[in-house]
């Protein structure tokens, strides 16, 4: 087993030794540049990162390979709780490392998502009306079997390989001007901002219907907010996890909120002009340029995290 950084630490370093154990068991995803006037944002140009690319559809594989590649892993195998994207990506890593696998979705998970896990051979439990019904049933199961619970957000391990992301992102396209990047638990956000540690302005992007960084910015920690809309298998945690806090606090600007409407004008616009399918939560940090949730200065180079593609929204199945 790889050796890594001290457990509890998050850092450009972790986060680089991670990348190193990964890397044979993940994609390397594309950056697309685009002209921001094709979608109105004159004198913007878009330096778009498909992370939807990535195995199992969506960033979280950077997670999961970063959690069962050094863990000890018992012999009853993992769990994870997931909003679907996580879970399909601990399955897919679990498939491909030889590990047992049990995923907790509620029932809000999408058709997409459900399948993606089952076509990795997990044994899937749908349950519950929100992510937070699918962790609990997830944590007494992992308590019950001594199984290990790989968590989807709040977790050095999953940051420092969500980090990743970021770490590839300024090898491809540096010197960006700001970074947009969908929060929902913040480990993905949490993750890109201890690897640019300040180098590169980061806007965190999220539903209004689950304004959890928001809440957490406004009241100076992590507190509950309400958690819906279309985007809720995504980004709908209930709070920023414990983990990454410290980390948003002190190195994301402000967070955007975009409404359910702009998500879905983002999905479409994205499709409509460059031929890219993106699930709603995927499409969220674009929805705030579009919306006018974020206005960058004409000029700036600006990055977006398009993190998951699962979704049936193109349909070939006619």
């Amino acid at each position: 087993m790889a050796a890594m950084a001290a457990r509890d630490e998050v850092t450009r370093g972790s986060i680089a030794a991670a990348e190193k154990i990964i890397r044979p068991h993940i994609r390397k995803t594309p950056v697309l540049e685009a002209d921001g006037g094709d979608f109105g944002l004159d004198g913007v140009r878009l330096v778009l990162k498909l992370e939807f690319c990535q195995h199992a559809g969506s960033f979280k594989a950077r997670g999961a390979f970063a959690n069962l590649l050094v863990s000890t892993i018992p012999k009853a195998g993992v769990a994870a709780a997931s909003g679907g994207n996580h879970g399909a990506a601990v399955a897919y890593a679990a498939m491909r490392l030889g590990i047992p696998a049990k995923i907790f979705v509620p029932e809000i998970s999408s058709p997409a998502k459900i399948d993606r896990i089952r076509s990795y051979k997990a044994d899937l439990v749908v349950g519950g009306a929100r992510y937070a019904d699918a962790l609990e049933a997830c944590e007494v199961y992992a308590a019950e079997t001594g199984t290990l619970n790989v968590h989807a957000y709040d977790s050095t391990l999953t940051m420092r390989g969500a980090g990743t992301l970021a770490l590839e992102l300024e090898d491809e396209a540096p010197g960006l001007d700001l970074l947009l990047v969908a929060v929902g638990g913040g480990g993905l956000i949490g993750g890109v901002a201890a690897f640019l540690d300040g180098r590169t302005k980061l806007i965190g992007v999220e539903p209004e219907q689950a304004p959890k960084l928001a809440r957490a910015l406004a009241a100076g920690k992590p507190v509950d907010a309400p958690v819906g809309g279309v985007a809720a298998d995504s980004l709908g945690a209930k709070k920023i996890g414990a983990t990454a806090w410290p980390i948003i606090k002190a190195r994301v600007a402000e967070a955007a909120l975009v409404s359910d409407a702009a998500i879905v004008s983002a999905q479409k616009a994205l499709w409509e002009k460059l031929r890219l399918v993106a699930e709603p939560g995927g499409a969220a940090a674009f929805a705030a340029l579009l919306s006018g949730a974020v206005r960058p200065d004409k000029g700036a180079r600006v990055g977006v995290v398009l993190s998951g593609g699962n979704t049936s929204a193109v349909n070939f199945d006619r």
